[in-house]
């Protein structure tokens, strides 16, 4: 037996970096808590870092190699790869072959894709799915500041005196961000928070200040900002003259919108305007915090670009407690920008458009080529697959067929496609069911490198699992295939810190102070120095101490060394059309991420939202006759999806909110990115997500039904399904467009032939109840109804996982609800503990009037706080209860 034993690691969830501490006992089981030493998070984790110890069983895993569904060895499987891309270039030009990656790839996985693609097959058609995410921001970075530069740090959000937090839920997204701002403001009460969403989302719950603007009516505000700015004297004349270039030509396109054409693409008014071109004017230490609801529009870098001419303007970057910050969606998404991970990017942030640094990475690389112009951007990739211009695609760590706007036309182009290889963790997600060759890669706990989080901090991700089956890192997959297309002495690494420390020497070559990123320091760092390296930020040269901050000096990375001010002017004003009445937003949810195949493993992060759904305001669910619970179909041109209804003031009249992460591994339609046009940003190329005019309608179902189920089903016929993992097994919920003939044959098909079934049927209402039991133990039960089933999914899932002798709980089981005496949890509100709503309205009822005293009481909100707001709104609302 093994000694139990600590390893220090991150988190492979958002962009904020999180330290975690993996403790592995002496049996193997593994624990995981944040580490208090790190930088970025000081112990504090979110609820899906919490649950992470969760997610690494090899449940679903591709452990071997495969092709054409066929287990095979490595071998063979990584010469067909390297033949069939060194013939497809041989017979039509480098530029027929294509790489989607990912911001869940490791730095040195990263670095050598790049360096394959664009330095030895000769072509940047390499993209990566931060694409969909930091595209804008890279392009705004680069205009405004001559380099994809972040200033500032996550010290100044704590430092700021006001923070301004646009088009980002921080508390579901980046909530250990959002805590470290609420216990800044708990300390200094003076603290102003402004939130900038359409909605009104949990981020809200330590706002001063809401403004529910207008979909993409962020450039309309800050221009108005600007030019609020310059009437009130609130510039900065000695920096703009010192450091900056185009404020005349910026606040000519600012002054050149008026107050009604404000209002109006805002969907604020104009008091509201003022109030919060007031505040940003009066206060000198100013951080604008900005993610998806930013980049992810038509208009995303133009966004970005007004939102730092504010800061430019007054001279607030670079200095504590000021700036611009683009906070990153991905754990890596900043790693991958540092080595040219997308595909109008050359590695160590240099331009493939500038001669001289592809002269410069060619030489460095030794390479025989050199991509000489900008790839394919993740859109236009696809795209290119589906007309036949790529015709071999590698896929790396991302699930483009559930992610990708157009997303059912990617599904089909993929499947033409002639060649296609997916290097992944799991064996059946929806893109890897299209591939034509499957590599097996390491997952979270098993592959060792570096990432970057947002605020340019390089933490290692330490292994601490074996490496189960066959699977093998990204690096060394990649490796493998490029020594087969006879590039040996190039790719000949034995271990990540050999690429690491090629990495760094890159960013050092002859750089002389000349680009941002440099971390020569690290350039001769040996494996123990590797192994043992500590968190830091970039940049780092050889013989510097680092900077915490950029531009603290007004330097840029420019020719003049100036930043600029971009001219922003207002673009095409997209509504809503007749046929297409509503404005449809995507995003995240609290407890999952992207495409759950990590996070769907987790019963407890599926206890919040089980199902995919829709946000709609009262106002309109009367419009369409739609009531909360009821089944929705939502559609544009393009496809249909359906979900289920969440009526909510949180959400503006006229406009719906779905989450992206719902798949067909999880649901039978719910594949938002369906619906989403491919509408790019036309500098950055990054799709929008955010402003999609859509109609919905009530699904009319005959049936309503959910299920507990000790093991998952092979099939659900139903129109509509979802399936979440839960505490023993897996719960379903379901509807039916016209009744079964024989319901009996269709429970025993799902729940499964049991010795002892049990069935109830109320012929006056039409409810069913199912129960199959295999000696005496609960299978499955399963509940129908001619409207949306009203039992108790908590308490439901509670019997599955019962311990107790199941024959006391016979009749409550078909009763449909708890016995006398039986604690019902109520649906989950914190899910890092699994406190459910009735135990917080219950502290609640017996005293507990502060979110505090509901933690010391229950637990709850106690580890991420990500829940608090929820914890507010029932005491709010049962303060109300008592005042009627």
């Amino acid at each position: 037996m093994a000694a139990p034993r600590s390893v220090k690691t991150t988190c492979p969830y958002c962009g904020v970096g999180c330290g975690v501490i993996a403790e592995i006992g002496a049996s193997g089981e593994v624990g995981v808590r944040g580490d208090p030493d790190h930088p970025a998070n000081f112990g504090r984790l979110c609820s899906k870092g919490s649950a992470l110890a969760e997610t690494i069983g090899l449940e679903g895993r591709l452990l071997y190699p495969e092709v054409k569904g066929a287990r095979t060895d490595w071998d063979p499987a990584l010469d067909l790869v390297a033949s069939t891309f060194a013939n497809t270039i041989r017979e039509h030009g480098p530029d027929s072959v294509g790489f989607y990656v990912s911001g869940q790839l490791l730095t040195e996985d990263y670095y050598v894709v790049n360096k394959l693609m664009k330095g030895f097959i000769g072509t940047a058609n390499i993209d990566t799915n931060s694409r969909l995410c930091m595209a804008s921001s890279v392009a705004g970075h680069r205009r405004a500041f001559g380099a994809d530069t972040v200033p500032g740090c996550y010290e100044d959000l704590e430092l700021a005196d006001l923070v301004v937090l646009v088009g980002s839920n921080l508390a579901w997204c980046h909530p250990v961000l959002y805590q470290r701002i609420a216990a800044a403001k708990e300390k200094r009460p003076d603290m102003k928070v402004v939130l900038i969403d359409p909605r009104r989302t949990a981020t809200a719950d330590i706002a001063d200040l809401h403004l529910p603007i207008r979909s993409d009516g962020d450039v309309p505000l800050f221009l108005g900002l600007l030019a609020h700015l310059g009437r009130g004297r609130a510039l900065n004349p000695r920096y703009i003259a010192e450091h900056t270039t185009g404020i005349a030509e910026a606040l000519c396109a600012a002054d050149a919108i008026d107050t009604y054409t404000l209002a109006r693409r805002t969907g604020l008014p104009l008091s509201t305007l003022e109030q919060f071109y007031s505040l940003f004017a009066a206060t000198q230490r100013t951080v604008t915090i900005y993610s998806q609801g930013v980049n992810q529009s038509s208009s995303g870098t133009d966004k970005v670009n007004a939102i730092i001419n504010c800061h430019l303007a007054t001279g607030r970057i670079g200095k504590p407690g000021m700036g611009p910050f683009s906070v990153t969606g991905q754990p890596n998404a900043m790693g991958g920008r540092e080595v040219g991970g997308l595909a109008n990017m050359l590695a160590a942030h240099m331009a493939i458009e500038n001669a001289e640094d592809r002269d410069r990475v060619q030489r460095f690389w030794h390479a025989p080529a050199i991509a000489g112009k900008p790839g394919l951007k993740a859109v236009d990739m696809f795209q290119a697959v589906a007309d036949g211009r790529i015709k071999a695609l590698w896929i790396m760590a991302t699930n483009p067929v559930v992610s990708m706007p157009e997303a059912g036309g990617v599904k089909d182009a993929i499947a033409r496609c002639p060649f296609v290889v997916v290097s992944d963790v799991t064996a059946a997600t929806d893109t890897a069911q299209l591939a034509h060759v499957l590599l097996p890669a390491l997952a979270w706990g098993e592959k060792s490198g570096t990432v970057t989080n947002s605020e340019r901090r390089i933490s290692r991700q330490r292994s601490f699992l074996r490496a189960p089956g066959g699977a093998r890192p990204d690096w060394w997959i990649v490796s493998e295939v490029a020594k087969r297309m006879g590039y040996t002495e190039a790719f000949a690494y034995a271990e990540p810190d050999e690429i690491f420390a090629e990495h760094a020497a890159l960013s050092a070559f002859e750089n002389n102070g000349t680009r941002d990123f440099d971390i020569g320091a690290y350039a001769t760092l040996d494996h123990g120095a590797y192994d043992d390296l500590a968190p830091f930020q970039w940049p780092h040269p050889a013989g510097s101490n680092g900077a915490q901050r950029m531009f603290a000096k007004g330097r840029y990375f420019t020719a003049d060394g100036k930043a600029r001010l971009v001219p922003v002017r207002l673009s095409g004003d997209e509504m809503a059309t007749p046929g297409f009445p509503l404005t449809l937003n995507t995003g995240r949810v609290r407890d999952h991420w992207h495409t759950m195949t990590r996070t769907g493993k987790s019963q407890r992060l599926s206890q919040h939202y089980a199902e995919p759904f829709v946000e709609i305001h009262p106002d309109d669910a009367q419009r369409f006759r739609i009531h909360d619970a009821d089944l929705v179909r939502v559609s544009t041109g393009l496809d249909a999806i359906l979900v289920r209804a969440l009526v909510t003031p949180r959400q503006q009249p006229c406009s719906i909110f779905v989450p992206m992460h719902w798949n067909d591994q999880f649901a039978s339609s719910a594949r938002v990115d369906c619906l989403v046009p491919g509408i790019t940003d036309p500098i950055s190329g990054q799709p929008a997500s955010k402003n999609i005019p859509v109609r919905i309608e009530r699904f009319v179902a005959a049936t309503y039904g959910f299920a507990v189920l000790r093991r998952k089903p092979e099939k659900i016929p139903a129109e509509y399904w979802a399936i979440a993992k839960c505490n023993g097994g897996w719960r379903v919920e379901m509807a039916f467009a016209s009744d079964q003939t024989d319901w009996p044959a269709f429970a025993r098909g799902l729940l499964g032939r049991a010795s002892e079934p049990a069935v109830y049927h109320d012929t006056q209402t039409g409810r069913m109840r199912f129960a199959a039991y295999d000696n005496g133990n609960l299978m499955g039960m399963m509940f129908l109804a001619p409207e949306p089933v009203a039992v108790s999914r908590e308490w439901a899932i509670s019997q599955l996982a019962a311990t107790d002798p199941v024959l006391r709980r016979r009749n409550a089981i078909l009763a449909g609800r708890p016995g006398a005496g039986t604690v019902d949890r109520g649906a989950t509100v914190c899910a890092c503990f699994g406190i459910g709503v009735n135990e917080i309205a219950g502290a609640v009822a017996s005293g507990c009037c502060t979110v505090a005293a509901v933690g010391e009481a229950t637990q709850a909100g106690t580890n991420c706080g990500s829940c608090r707001p929820e914890i507010k709104r029932i005491i709010h609302e049962n303060a109300l209860a008592k005042a009627v």
